[in-house]
């Protein structure tokens, strides 16, 4: 691998860029660097639990052709346990054994799928996001996007909802019995103009099958020769399902910085106070969190 580069990683890239790139597993590009996303994302998440009870959770939701329904999991009552009960990171024990010989099935034969993760996000303060350039969804898409093996985001209907008319995409409101404005749908994913409106945040996240495989593959040399290389080593054939708490932790590290935002932002010196919600601060969920 000091001699050729790897199809599909960033072997190539890094010495177009930088002329000089690490040979010992790829360096930077290496989804090693992830664990410190996660650890922050850790810290991150306890205090969004802490000051709002917002609660963030990700899960596999395909794995190469093998797709979740959407009406097997409800994002109101899906908890952690039931995601983190098989390796595969599925809250459905059916499609969990689908995915895992959908992975067996590659692995066997030296090759490698992708797959989706899907997040949501409970309980998320409303008004956090900035009009503009710095929207909510922009700004989760970009942190989501930096990790590695990312190949696409989409948010509330992503592209299906081009499929739809705009009677039929729209999100009505209506007031609640606790006298709050909420939406009856949420196609919107929890976001409109950039800002959240309160309602459950939800995306999905595509990352491509692992680069790479224990098959011969042609490639150049550094020294731009045509040659084959077959990669050796411990490789998974699917990433999708360790992907999972690295969304979480980007997802987490977005929504802190939104709230010390917005705090600073609107909640310091209000100018419509009987419009603004303020951010409430979860008091029953600080006992049981500790930092």
């Amino acid at each position: 691998m000091s001699l050729a580069y790897r199809p599909s990683h960033a072997d190539a890239t890094y010495d177009f860029k930088y002329g000089v790139r690490s040979v010992q597993g790829g360096g930077r590009s290496s989804a090693r660097e992830t664990i410190g996303r996660v650890a922050a994302g850790a810290v991150a998440k306890k205090i969004l639990k802490l000051y709002s009870g917002t609660e963030i959770l990700a899960y596999v939701s395909q794995v190469h052709n093998v797709v979740l329904p959407e009406d097997l999991v409800d994002n109101q009552t899906v908890t952690l346990e039931q995601i983190e009960s098989n390796i595969v990171r599925c809250p459905n024990p059916e499609y969990a054994e689908k995915m895992i010989a959908a992975i067996d099935y590659v692995r066997v034969r030296g090759d490698s799928v992708g797959g989706v993760v899907t997040c949501i996000v409970r309980n998320v303060p409303r008004g956090l996001g900035t009009p503009v350039f710095d929207k909510l969804e922009a700004e989760l898409a970009k942190a989501c996007m930096s990790l590695p093996a990312t190949k696409g985001f989409e948010f509330g209907s992503g592209f299906a909802g081009t499929f739809m008319t705009g009677s039929e995409h729209n999100d009505e409101f209506f007031m609640d019995e606790h006298d709050q404005i909420r939406t009856k749908t949420n196609r919107s994913g929890g976001i409109q103009g950039g800002i959240s409106n309160g309602e459950i945040i939800n995306m999905r996240i595509a990352f491509k099958p692992t680069s790479t495989i224990a098959r011969k593959q042609h490639t150049v040399s550094r020294d731009k020769h045509e040659t084959e290389l077959i990669a050796r080593g411990r490789h998974d054939p699917c990433v999708v399902p360790r992907a999972v708490p690295m969304v979480e932790a980007m997802v987490a590290l977005v929504l802190v910085d939104q709230l010390m935002t917005q705090y600073a932002q609107c909640m310091l010196f209000p100018i419509n106070p009987a419009l603004q919600e303020p951010l409430q601060s979860s008091t029953t969920e600080s006992a049981q969190v500790p930092l």
